[in-house]
Order: C-alpha cells, then sequence, then structure tokens
C-alpha cells in the first residue's frame, strides 16, 4: 500500500490525464450527479476530535460507484477524512502528507524514501496482526436526515484484505450477480453478495444512528 501509495504520488500530472481521458470515455448516468470533492480540516461530526483530509483514492472509487448504481441517489457527493483527537495533529498530519506527496514528485527524494520507509516483505509479524484493528465510519445526509454507519474488523493491511480478495473471486465465481462488464467497482459487480460473504467472514457492518 505505502509503496502504491508513493507511486501514485509521484505521477500527479499522469493520474488527472488518465482520470480525465477515462470520464470522457464512459457515459454519465442521466438524470443523476455522483462526484468525489475535496475535503476541508473540520471538527468531527460523530466523536470528539477532527477530521483530516485523506488523499487516497477511494473518494474516485465510491464517485464511480455511485454513478453505476442508482441507489446512490440522484446528487451523491463524497470525501474522505482520518479522524484524529487533536488540532495540532490535525495540522502536522496536513503539513506531513503535503512534504510526502512533494518529495515523491523528486526523483532522489523518491528514492530516499523507497529504500528507508516502504521496504516490501517488511510487513507486521502474525503477532502483531492479532491485535490490529481498523474502523470506517460514514456519515450520510440528505432529504434533511442523517444516517450514521460503521463497517470494522481485525488487521486491514494483511488479514481482512486476504478476505476480501479471496471473497470476493469466491462472489465471482459462485453467487447471482448484477448483469455488468468492463472495469467496475466492487458494489457494482457484486453488492449484496459480497456484503452478506464479509459478514459471514467477521467484517461487521453497523447502522450507529438513522
Amino acid at each position: 500500500t505505502a509503496a502504491s501509495a508513493l507511486l501514485a504520488f509521484s505521477r500527479p500530472r499522469a493520474n488527472m490525464h488518465a482520470a480525465r481521458e477515462r470520464k470522457a470515455l464512459e457515459v454519465p448516468p442521466a438524470g443523476r450527479h455522483a462526484r468525489a470533492v475535496p475535503g476541508r480540516l473540520h471538527r468531527n461530526p460523530v466523536e470528539d476530535g477532527w477530521a483530516v483530509p485523506l488523499p487516497t483514492i477511494d473518494p474516485q472509487v465510491v464517485a464511480r460507484s455511485a454513478r453505476a448504481v442508482d441507489r446512490y441517489g440522484p446528487d451523491f457527493r463524497y470525501s474522505h477524512f482520518v479522524s484524529v483527537a487533536h488540532l495540532p495533529t490535525a495540522l502536522g498530519a496536513i503539513g506531513g502528507a503535503a512534504a510526502v506527496i512533494g518529495l515523491a514528485q523528486v526523483p532522489p527524494a523518491r528514492r530516499v524514501i523507497q529504500r528507508r520507509v516502504v521496504q516490501p516483505g517488511a510487513g507486521p509479524s502474525a503477532e502483531k496482526r492479532a491485535h490490529s484493528w481498523f474502523t470506517v465510519t460514514f456519515v450520510g445526509e440528505g432529504g434533511g436526515r442523517r444516517v450514521v454507519t460503521r463497517v470494522s474488523g481485525g488487521d486491514p493491511g494483511y488479514d481482512e484484505t486476504a478476505k476480501m480478495l479471496a471473497e470476493s473471486a469466491l462472489a465471482l465465481a459462485f453467487d447471482d450477480l448484477p448483469k455488468t462488464a468492463g472495469q467496475v467497482t466492487p458494489a457494482a459487480a457484486m453488492g449484496e453478495a459480497l456484503l452478506a460473504r464479509l459478514q459471514q467472514k467477521g467484517i461487521r457492518f453497523e447502522v450507529l444512528s438513522k
């Protein structure tokens, strides 16, 4: 994941050019809008702390799902954040991310980061993974309502990712899925079938308030 992020950070112009080319070829949904929007630093609306914009590809993937699946609604917007407890930590995270993105575009600096920070095969031990966990909280607002849901599970970098890959393969092979083709997102390709499989394997999907 770190190596992939570093490569993406090093090619902002190429990434934007590829995104524009793909968008020009895709047929937009009729009568609906779905897009990723830049996030901004703000107080966490669910828990104490701050929400810091997270520079990942997740918003683009979610927006593609929303364009493909009618259930996302007529006007869908999505931003992605990491939650931190204190404002100085939030500001430091923003500064650190900006520094890494900038350095990744300088070949000598990128090579230093690759050698000293990103070491393939240097992942956590089984003992550390056993004590690792992840939590993603979703806050949806629309039609005068706010719904808060949460997805959580064990070690996200290895154990839960392996579950997601394996269950996706099994769903594609054996489940009754929506008719689709091409380069599509998991939500469009597998939807409820994959959700049920992940729940059976211990990944939790909860509605906290509605």
